[in-house]
């Protein structure tokens, strides 16, 4: 079977195309098809060396993914040959309070992930995914769109007329968009990209902020509020856009921090989170249960994902480039 391995972290260049034995499902265990698979800014971190702990040799990279059950190994019941599924970020999270043994193994971290033909999983890591989305649509799912709604709703209590800021245009921001529309929330989302601004509105983005033109972003934030302040910020850009972040959150409000794009892992100033009694949450993807309670919604909205571009296998290398450049607009996907 065709597949990526990275055989030396550094660079782009260090995902290599390999032929590779297929894989036979064992006890517990599912045989799945990949149909698609979508990128996240953790594989490009890996990829180039920049993400902490310590990899297997020859990775398969990349966590998210979608296909069919091919074939289960003994006792599988949960799914059958024909299913359409995803496989969760965290193999052995199904539910329940994250712990240090249920996030142990991520998927294209840790242990392989999903850039090949066939791969097995543990078949109750497994979700089945909303009919009305296509494989492509299925792969952009387990780890942004499952960290956006962990965030908003199982650690932020999400409520109706509630406001979001979501910063950017990558793949957890315009999930959270969807989402927290769908939920009654009111959202701003921030680019430096007025054109990207205008798809956010389209896709029902109350207000935008460019914070290319407002390096203190926080100030329009706060007056497209009332001077109050918003009641989540989901934030992806680390240390540097934290301060930002704080000041445009209200009192009693939450912040959940997810990733690090401006450089280097976010640390809120404890004075400035007491004063205002600030909720921060670090939002690592989430449960099985959290992913199939977000596909109710996503299927009771007929939400479709934003996919910005859709490359063959052949050219993996170039949709992580195409992701390092930052020009895209939602999720990018490797269709095999």
């Amino acid at each position: 079977m065709r597949a990526i391995e990275l055989q030396k972290a550094g660079s782009i260049d260090g995902w290599v195309h390999v032929e590779r034995p297929e894989p036979k499902p064992g006890p517990g265990q599912a045989l799945v098809r990949i149909r698609a698979v979508s990128l996240n800014y953790r594989d490009l971190f890996i990829a180039t060396g920049r993400y902490p702990g310590s990899r297997p040799p020859n990775l398969i990279p990349a966590s998210d993914g979608a296909g069919e059950v091919v074939a289960v190994g003994a006792g599988v019941t949960r799914v059958k040959p024909g299913d359409r599924v995803a496989p969760t970020f965290f193999q052995t999270w199904t539910d329940g309070p994250r712990t240090p043994e249920k996030v142990a193994n991520a998927l294209g971290g840790s242990v392989d992930g999903v850039l090949a033909e066939y791969v097995t999983v543990d078949a109750e890591g497994l979700v089945h995914l909303p009919e009305h989305l296509s494989f492509e649509d299925g792969a952009t799912l387990p780890c942004a769109a499952v960290t956006a709604w962990n965030a908003l709703v199982p650690a932020g209590g999400l409520k109706p007329g509630q406001t979001v800021l979501a910063q950017g245009t990558g793949g957890v921001s315009i999930f959270a968009l969807q989402l927290a529309r769908a939920l009654g929330a009111r959202v701003i989302i921030t680019s430096s990209q007025d054109a990207k601004l205008e798809r956010a509105k389209a896709l029902g983005a109350d207000s935008t902020v460019n914070y290319r033109q407002h390096p203190a972003w926080e100030q329009p934030v706060l007056q497209l509020t009332g001077g109050q302040g918003v009641d989540h910020v989901l934030e992806v850009g680390g240390a540097g856009t934290l301060p930002h972040s704080l000041a445009a959150t209200r009192p009693g409000g939450h912040i959940h921090l997810i990733g690090m794009l401006s450089g280097g892992v976010a640390k809120p100033d404890p004075a400035v989170v007491e004063s205002k009694k600030l909720s921060i949450n670090n939002i690592y993807v989430g449960s099985r249960a959290m992913f199939e309670d977000m596909n109710r919604v996503i299927t009771q909205h007929r939400l479709k994902p934003v996919i910005d571009r859709v490359f063959p296998f052949e050219e993996a290398r170039e949709a992580l480039r195409h992701m390092e450049a930052g020009a895209h607009f939602g999720k990018i996907v490797i269709k095999l």
